[in-house]
């Protein structure tokens, strides 16, 4: 059974308006109660000796409290009985907590064993007493040096007339973001091969005006052959265009989304903020506006975490800062 909080003033104002003369739709609309709970109410003033036409003299301290008595019955430890049969069970409970059992599902599985509970019970008794819904702690990473590191990652957009099938063909984004201050590129493209992945970093070194020195992407096929947490086994093509270029790559782990954080919260971004609701008339179109968006409109955003411009943040750290010039004809400084 499910227990509210009965306040004695509502209690109070209930039983004087049906004194009054005035029925349970009357006397609940006073109290701002149902009209099943004035009910209760009355009917637990009758059965503690309150009659009709004796007037509001008889609504004593003591009645009152045997009233509410009546409607809430006792808790032990400010909890009912169902609660009660969940402690019972917490062992069992805390289990499949540990298991990463759905409230839902704990409750199917507790039906099995006879225990049936409301949900809003069974699910502050998961959080409160067997730990469901506490992840681990959250130890936000240094951004490290500023040039230093930038993270990629593909997220799917939408649909853009190809001209060249002559369809409309699904388009994803490989989305860079500058660790440092969190400048944004997006290379938009129908198809995540090793050849698109390099046309994007192309354009992106144009776009930051440098090469920085790591790039962290997830585990493209594309990009890595063997994925390890140690040790990754990269694509040939991958190596050669790493070691024409002069950056190193730190794939993160297999699913393991928390190691390139800082790109993974922006996909969401680019897709609701530049691409939902909008017709391009075919790639070019959107290349070239999603190019100004990153300058315009992400890169001039007041960024929560940095609380400032991420263009801005760029122009006066970073821009020197890519170790290597995009003509790769000079060096910004000393290779790593």
């Amino acid at each position: 059974m499910a227990f509210r909080e009965v306040s004695v003033i509502e209690v109070r104002e209930v039983l004087r308006a049906w004194l009054a003369g005035a029925g349970y739709r009357m006397a609940a609309e006073r109290a701002g109660v149902d009209r099943k709970t004035a009910r209760r109410y009355v009917q637990a003033a009758e059965q503690a000796g309150v009659i009709r036409d004796r007037g509001l003299g008889q609504l004593s301290d003591g009645v009152i409290g045997q009233v509410v008595a009546t409607v809430r019955p006792a808790r032990p430890a400010g909890h009912g009985s169902a609660w009660q049969l969940l402690q019972v069970e917490q062992e069992q409970i805390t289990k499949w907590v540990g298991k990463d059992l759905t409230v839902v599902k704990i409750g199917d599985m507790l039906a099995r064993r006879g225990v049936v509970v409301p949900y809003r019970t069974l699910h502050r008794f998961c959080v409160e007493c067997c730990g469901f819904g506490r992840g681990a702690t959250t130890v936000r990473v240094a951004d490290g040096e500023p040039g230093v590191e930038c993270q990629i990652d593909f997220g799917r957009m939408g649909l853009v007339f190809d001209p060249v099938a002559g369809r409309r063909r699904t388009v994803h984004a490989l989305i860079f973001t500058a660790v440092y201050s969190r400048h944004m590129f997006v290379w938009l493209t129908f198809s995540q091969t090793l050849e698109a992945i390099i046309a994007g970093c192309e354009a992106a070194w144009t776009h930051f005006g440098g090469v920085f020195r790591v790039l962290i992407p997830d585990n493209m096929k594309a990009i890595v052959a063997g994925a390890d947490p140690v040790n990754p086994r990269f694509t040939l093509g991958w190596l050669d265009y790493t070691q024409h270029c002069g950056f190193a790559t730190d794939p993160a782990r297999v699913r393991h989304p928390k190691d390139k954080p800082r790109v993974e919260r922006t996909v969401q971004y680019v897709r609701g903020n530049f691409f939902a609701g909008e017709e391009f008339v075919d790639l070019a179109d959107g290349q070239t506006r999603v190019k100004k968006w990153c300058t315009t409109t992400a890169g001039q955003r007041i960024h929560g975490t940095i609380q400032a411009r991420p263009v801005e943040v760029f122009a006066e750290h970073e821009a020197g800062a890519c170790w290597r010039c995009r003509n790769r004809m000079t060096c910004r400084s000393s290779r790593p």
